[in-house]
């Protein structure tokens, strides 16, 4: 899960595992497996980011078991 900023300052948690596409479009629009799309304040590099740190953890407590 990651937290992101909606256009409205409201944060808002999202399935990383679900994002299927980030896009700028200027603003960055995300799209999920299931159609959805949310436009978010982060840039995508951010939402990227934030991405590859969560599943870093994730596969780091695999391996913890």
């Amino acid at each position: 899960m990651i937290l992101l900023t909606l256009l409205n300052d409201n944060k808002i948690v999202v399935n990383a595992e679900l994002i299927k596409t980030i896009e700028t479009t200027p603003d960055t629009v995300i799209s999920f497996v299931n159609g959805e799309k949310l436009i978010v304040k982060e840039k995508v590099e951010d939402v990227v980011e934030k991405v590859i740190t969560y599943k870093r953890l994730v596969n780091s407590l695999i391996w913890l078991g």
